[in-house]
Order: C-alpha cells, then sequence, then structure tokens
C-alpha cells in the first residue's frame, strides 16, 4: 500500500468535517464543554437537543414561543432562558451553532403525536422564526448579536410515507414544500445575505442501492429489504418534489442537509448521486452539509442487529477509524459540512464521543481532534493511495512549513504503508488502547495497526 502526498501542491481547502451534533451536556453543567475548544470542533447542530421534546426547554419552536397564539411581534411571548445558555456557552467554547428551525423527532408519535403537525398559519410560524434569528444576532427581546449563520427549516419531513411512519411530520408532503417556501421566502427578504437558510434535513438515499442500474450508480444491489422499503423510496420521491416544488415557486436554498447511516462507501456514493440530481435540476454548486451521520449504525432491517452492532463499538477503536474514514472521504466531495451524530454524553448507540460513566471521551473523539489539526492548517493537499478499496483513507494539510497527515484503516486487518512524508513527521495513534499517543513509526515505512487512526506531523503540540 503506497500513500503519495503532494506536499507542493495545494489542492483545496480544509473544510469542517468534524462538527458535531448537539453537546455535551449534563444537566445544567458544561463541565463537558472544554472538550469541544479542545478538539476545534467548529459546529454544533442543534436538533434533538435535550432529548424528548428538546426536554421542554431548549431549541424547539414550541419552547421557544409557547403558545402559537399569542402575539410573534412581543418579546413576552418568547421564553429564550434555557436555549440563551446553551447557544451562549457554545459560543464561549468556540463552537458555532446550526440552528435547527423546527421541533425534536418523536419516536412515540404513534402513541400520540404532539408538535409534529404543520403550524396552523405558515406566514406566522416564519415570522416567529424571523424574531427568534433577530434575538440571537440583531440583540432584540434583550438578545445578542452572535452572528449565527446557519437556519435550518425542520429536519427528516420525509421520515416515513403517512402519519403511522413519520416521527417528524404529521402533514402532507405539500405541506411541507410550502411552509419551507414561505419561511424561505420571508427570512431571506427580512436578512438577506446575512444568514443562509436552508433544509430540509433530508433522511438520505439509501434507496439507491436497492436498483443501481436505475438510479446509475455503480454499486452492487442491496438485497436488504430497508433500501427497499416504500418508507426508503418515499425519500427519493420526497427529494424530487421539493426540487420541483421550489424551482416551480422561486423559493431560495443557500444549503441543502442531508443524512447517513450507511457506511463511507456507500455514503460517497450517495453524495455523487445527490450532486448529478442537483445539477440536474439546476442546483449545481449548492452547497451540501451532511449534518447527521454515523457509520457505526448502518441501516439494516432489524434494527435490534443494528444496535448491539453499533454499541459493540463504543469506546473502541474501529469507531474512531470509522469516523476518520469518514472525515477523509468526505473532505474529497462537495459536502461542505459534517456533523457526527452525536456529542451527548449518555448510554445509546449513536453517543460514540463520550465515556457517560466516567465522563471521559472515548477514542472516537480523538479522531476529530486529530482532523482538526488537519483544519487548523487549512490547505488540503493531492493525496494519492495506490488501492483505493484498501480500506484505508487519508487527508494531508499544511501551511508554513507545518504538515499533517491523517491515516484512518477499516481494512479489518493491519496493513504495510508506504510514503514520501519527510523523516521529521512524528505518529500520533488512536486504536484500542492509545488516543493520540505519540508512537515510534517510521513514517515513510511503517505498519498501521487494524481498527486505527495515526497522525502524522511535523510540529509540537
Amino acid at each position: 500500500m503506497k500513500i503519495e502526498i503532494c506536499f507542493d501542491k495545494i489542492k483545496d481547502e480544509i473544510k469542517p468535517m468534524h462538527g458535531v451534533g448537539q453537546a455535551p451536556i449534563i444537566g445544567l453543567s458544561d463541565e463537558m464543554f472544554h472538550y469541544l475548544s479542545e478538539a476545534g470542533i467548529p459546529y454544533s447542530r442543534l436538533h434533538d437537543v435535550g432529548g424528548d421534546y428538546g426536554l421542554n426547554m431548549f431549541v424547539d419552536i414550541p419552547n421557544l414561543f409557547r403558545d402559537f397564539d399569542a402575539d410573534e411581534t412581543d418579546e413576552a411571548s418568547y421564553d429564550f432562558a434555557f436555549t440563551d445558555w446553551l447557544v451562549g456557552k457554545l459560543i464561549e467554547y468556540g463552537c458555532k451553532p446550526v440552528f435547527r428551525l423546527g421541533v425534536t423527532i418523536e419516536n412515540y408519535h404513534f402513541i400520540k403525536a404532539y408538535r409534529v403537525f404543520p403550524p396552523k398559519d405558515f406566514k406566522k410560524w416564519a415570522v416567529i422564526c424571523e424574531h427568534i434569528i433577530k434575538h440571537y444576532n440583531h440583540g432584540w427581546a434583550n438578545g445578542f448579536n452572535y452572528g449565527i449563520e446557519y437556519w435550518e427549516i425542520w429536519n427528516e419531513p420525509e421520515n416515513g410515507r403517512d402519519d403511522t411512519e413519520n416521527q417528524m411530520w404529521h402533514g402532507t408532503p405539500e405541506q411541507f414544500y410550502e411552509i419551507y417556501t414561505v419561511s424561505a421566502k420571508h427570512l431571506k427578504a427580512v436578512f438577506g445575505d446575512e444568514i443562509k437558510v436552508g433544509g430540509y434535513a433530508s433522511c438520505g438515499f439509501r434507496h439507491i442501492f436497492s436498483n443501481p442500474e436505475k438510479f446509475g450508480i455503480d454499486f452492487e444491489k442491496s438485497d436488504d429489504a430497508v433500501y427497499a422499503s416504500g418508507r426508503s423510496a418515499n425519500f427519493i420521491t420526497f427529494f424530487e418534489n421539493f426540487f420541483s416544488y421550489i424551482k416551480e415557486h422561486n423559493a431560495p436554498i443557500d444549503f441543502f442537509s442531508w443524512h447517513s447511516y450507511l457506511t463511507t462507501e456507500r455514503t460517497l456514493v450517495a453524495a455523487e448521486y445527490l450532486d448529478r440530481r442537483l445539477k440536474e435540476f439546476g442546483y449545481s454548486g449548492l452547497e451540501t452539509h451532511l449534518n447527521e451521520w454515523n457509520n457505526s449504525c448502518e441501516d439494516r432491517s432489524n434494527p435490534m442487529e443494528i444496535q448491539y452492532a453499533a454499541r459493540k463499538e463504543l469506546g473502541k477503536g474501529i469507531a474512531a477509524a470509522k469516523a476518520a474514514a469518514m472525515m477523509c472521504a468526505m473532505q474529497n466531495t462537495n459536502v461542505k459540512m459534517l456533523c457526527y451524530y452525536d456529542a451527548r454524553v449518555g448510554v445509546c448507540e449513536y453517543a460514540g464521543m463520550f465515556n457517560p460513566l466516567t465522563l471521559t471521551p472515548f477514542p472516537l473523539y480523538y479522531a476529530f481532534k486529530a482532523f482538526n489539526e488537519l483544519y487548523k492548517l487549512g490547505n488540503g493537499l493531492e493525496c494519492n493511495i495506490s488501492d483505493k478499496k484498501s480500506g484505508i483513507y487519508a487527508v494531508a494539510a499544511q501551511k508554513d512549513g507545518k504538515k499533517a497527515v491523517m491515516i484512518a484503516n477499516v481494512s479489518g486487518q493491519e496493513m504495510s504503508v508506504s510514503t514520501n512524508m519527510s523523516e521529521d513527521m512524528r505518529a500520533y495513534v488512536i486504536d484500542d488502547g492509545r488516543t493520540l499517543e505519540k508512537t515510534e513509526l517510521n513514517c515513510q515505512n511503517f505498519i498501521i495497526p487494524k481498527d486505527s487512526v495515526v497522525l502524522f506531523k511535523n510540529y509540537a503540540d
């Protein structure tokens, strides 16, 4: 296996691939937030914050504006207290919010749904969003001037074909297309290019793997039922109709957000498919965010098997290696931002960053910290891997004589690697027992351990 890095050729800018969802809140303490700044986490997407219904405190529109019949222009109608605390702490620790305008997922909607219905007045809902933005960016209602850039309308409105399946939107697709259009037009009319408005946080494109020929992708067909299900097919139909609708109604969109719980290989194919379809719709170059992903939780038909497999990886080097592989892979696509799901502290297959018992980072956290070394350097370099299907992923960066290379091994075995790195590059390893521990590896010829990440750099910490 050979990795050749073009140290004399800047290829692109290292992008914020190490963003997260949520924040490591414990009660109402920020004691874990220093880990965000220490890893240089650039963004925290504010969705599902705190748990069910946003703990009735955080971010969700019904928590910020509790009585929809109240006066949307009166600051007394708003309750910003807990979200002010959260956003303020994120800013304090150098982490920018991606503010989701909508509601938290209601996993038990089939018993009773509370907040996932379409608002009864779309224009009023848009004006409520306007005042939330004014509170955080213009100082309205004893607010702030944070300059939050990204404002995302809703989350996964296509998460099911009807009210029996959909945990996020108990309305019709057409109602969602309309509320997006009304809200995006209103917010852009008020704020212009000061903010970026987008959405809709798509469930993703796993259905394309049920019929690669039909969808024009180069990948093996999957016979797993989850890819071919009507619910997965609905994700594609909703996406197609959404862009047809907003194009016909001239609705603004500054970014399109989508999700993936697939392997790195499948997510790469999905990103390429998305680029192609956006170009065909006339949205070539539209900023895209993979702002909810976790490749320890690949979609399969049996949810219990998914959860069991993902939980087995918690705290292991393989979870760090998979996360690093995703960051490396997406750096080389048109995706502008990644947000890992998520940075909560808790017992959950999705909570891969922190040990909830010891309140210390899992190895996966250190993959984000390693990527930040590249992000700080900024200048991405061309990085060629001799066998692109080997399970080895790499990204390199440099600035003012400083160089860093991150390599992830998800091949399932240790691998012999040769590179053209200079001899002054020192190795830092993440695996089952090491968390960016300085290790004696010859950077030009070395064995990369199974299920590991290695950061090489030529400068001190």
